[in-house]
């Protein structure tokens, strides 16, 4: 859709570094996005997720080093087999 938008150019502009964007459009694109995101994120932050605690505990693995898979220095194929052999039997989120 076309449309003609007043944005502060300057702003645009380091967007359009800050994150690679080929185009204006691609940079407003990415900050409509990244606000529908935000939005989820707080939809799911009031809401919850429908499960207890037992079954929230229960939903992470406890081997799962979060930091390493950060930073890389986790095995891949150890992690989704783990994850794979603990998620039968879970119930799904909503």
């Amino acid at each position: 859709m076309k449309m003609t938008l007043h944005i502060d150019e300057a702003l645009l502009e380091r967007v359009t570094a800050i994150y690679g964007c080929e185009s204006k459009t691609a940079a407003v694109a990415l900050a409509l996005g990244e606000m529908e995101r935000r939005h989820s994120l707080r939809s799911y932050a009031d809401r919850g997720l429908g499960l207890s605690a037992s079954e929230l505990r229960e939903a992470v693995d406890p081997a799962y080093d979060l930091m390493a898979s950060r930073y890389g220095t986790a095995s891949p194929a150890k992690t989704a087999s783990k994850t794979a052999s603990k998620s039968h039997g879970r119930r799904s989120a909503r």
